[in-house]
């Protein structure tokens, strides 16, 4: 019932296609918003068992998914980022109060497997999440962007000339939040923002 992204996709952002495309595109999506990572890969697509376990393992604390997940994320991503000359991972933040009561932030737990196969390390701390935001699932693209536009900053004195940083997260929809954090990256000087996550909406 798992579904592996496989080309053809959306150059920017991962968004599978069906048919036979050969040349490179970008989906009307990125071509009308201003995202500010290189580019964006999922290893599954967010639906049925899928994105059930991603739910239960987020929302419900049903920890026993986790291994599920990370094989399906390093099974892509890993041969993927050898690939290129990486130098850490920013997991997305939570808002304190939400990781609170979640008790765990998963980009972080995702994100730490995913270090140990690249010998990176994980950067936690770089970027914070500032603003309380509302659940991403129900809102439309413009509202997602601007929910999460002022919703991250960069720890004082972080410096990125020259890096190349990997952003993780779990979902992968609009790429709002993702590009959110990217822009924090890229104001610090980092050189090229890749975003990795688990699973794509469709």
């Amino acid at each position: 019932q798992v579904r592996f992204i496989r080309p053809p996709y959306c150059q920017r952002c991962g968004l599978p296609f069906a048919g036979d495309i050969t040349t490179q595109f970008e989906c009307s999506n990125c071509r009308e918003m201003n995202l500010h990572f290189t580019s964006a890969r999922s290893a599954v697509v967010a639906k049925g068992v899928v994105l059930e376990a991603i739910h239960r393992y987020k929302y419900q604390q049903a920890m026993w998914f986790e291994p599920f997940l990370v094989d399906l994320f390093l099974r892509e991503a890993v041969p993927a980022l050898r690939a290129g000359e990486w130098n850490c991972i920013v997991p997305v933040p939570l808002f304190p109060a939400r990781q609170r009561e979640r008790e765990f932030n998963q980009a972080e737990r995702l994100a730490a497997p995913l270090a140990k196969a690249l010998n990176i390390p994980v950067r936690s701390r770089w970027v914070r999440r500032v603003q309380p935001t509302m659940t991403q699932t129900r809102l439309t693209r413009d509202q997602r962007a601007a929910n999460v536009r002022r919703a991250f900053v960069l720890r004082a004195g972080v410096q990125l000339a020259g890096q190349r940083v990997i952003v993780v997260d779990d979902v992968f929809t609009t790429g709002a939040t993702t590009s959110a954090c990217a822009r924090m990256l890229k104001s610090a000087g980092a050189d090229a923002v890749c975003v990795w996550t688990v699973a794509r909406g469709l």
